[in-house]
């Protein structure tokens, strides 16, 4: 990337002659604002987003707002915030991340709960801004979503699928069900009404993740059904301990249980178990949210829901299920 010091090189000037320049506070001989402006064209010179605040035009920041919580799954907010930024460089926009209720001028939301209380606010701003997640009002919104109902019930369907009657659904923490989480909410909600269409019996037990958290919510789901065959994880944190806990029970995944989770490839492929999953699609969603929210600023966007359809992988962890002894 060409710096300012490069273009006052290039020109035969100081580096501050170039940014007055820029900015256009200070007087500048025509000649020498001319020779400024020809080297910034042929470097291909642009200034980044805190000089061009500095100079009183338009910033070209978009805020990402992330609210800093501890049950939350941190690489896969990594990989959308990277997403975002990537593509808000090729329409020559950067991006503040922001974990408060700051506002700047253009905001993508992400964690975004059912009843999410930054959205009445929003409402009443004139801010552009893009959701990454679908709150239980969509009304004058512009949402960008994996749609999580669709991925609940593609789970349920394989594993129906393979004859399996009874599953389990290892959560997410408890506090995400508490605080009404649109993902997981909408995951279970399309994981139920599936199941009831398929005469699969559905227990969910949320879980904190960790290997002892893991071992007790197991214990738990086995003493109450016992003839659990399936399970469905959507908690990347506790996929490696129940793969664990199973083989120290002697349960052979798949022959004698099945796991298919909801979590990124990565973790998915790693596992001690490759697992077959739903993958969620984080670059699609940051790259999609940026473009959307461009599409805003430049006056060409309007209010929509844009679900990303799910597609699940079979990989080994998933098989029929062992007939009844």
């Amino acid at each position: 990337m060409v710096t300012l010091a490069e273009v006052a090189q290039h020109a035969g000037v100081s580096a501050s002659t170039v940014s007055h320049v820029l900015s256009g506070k200070r007087s500048i001989s025509a000649t020498t604002r001319q020779r400024v402006e020809q080297s910034i064209r042929e470097l291909g010179y642009h200034p980044n987003a805190g000089a061009r605040a500095l100079a009183g035009k338009r910033s070209n920041i978009i805020a990402l707002m992330i609210p800093l919580r501890t049950d939350m799954y941190v690489p896969v907010m990594m990989e959308i915030a990277i997403a975002a930024a990537a593509t808000a460089r090729t329409h020559g926009y950067d991006v503040l991340l922001l974990t408060g209720e700051e506002g700047p001028d253009a905001m993508i939301l992400m964690d975004v709960e059912l009843e999410d209380q930054r959205l009445p606010l929003l409402r009443q701003t004139d801010r552009p801004s893009v959701l990454i997640g679908l709150p239980a009002d969509t009304d004058g919104l512009t949402c960008v979503d994996l749609d999580w109902s669709a991925t609940g019930a593609l789970c349920v369907e394989h594993l129906a699928a393979l004859g399996h009657r009874d599953v389990a659904v290892i959560g997410e923490a408890p506090a995400v069900y508490e605080r009404h989480t649109g993902f997981a909410e909408r995951t279970l909600d399309g994981l139920r009404s599936r199941a009831r269409e398929t005469g699969v019996r559905v227990l969910h037990r949320p879980c904190d993740g960790g290997y002892d958290a893991m071992a007790v919510t197991l214990a738990r789901i086995l003493d109450e059904r016992p003839a659990t065959t399936g399970f469905v994880v959507q908690n990347e944190s506790a996929v490696e301990p129940l793969l664990a806990l199973l083989r120290q029970q002697g349960r052979a995944v798949p022959e004698d249980v099945s796991v298919v989770a909801v979590c990124p490839d990565q973790v998915a492929v790693q596992a001690s178990v490759r697992l077959t999953s739903v993958a969620i699609p984080a670059q699609e969603m940051g790259r999609y949210a940026v473009e959307h929210l461009v599409a805003k600023l430049d006056g060409r966007g309007g209010d929509e829901v844009v679900l990303i359809v799910p597609e699940l992988t079979v990989r080994a962890s998933s098989g029929p299920a062992p007939a009844a002894s």
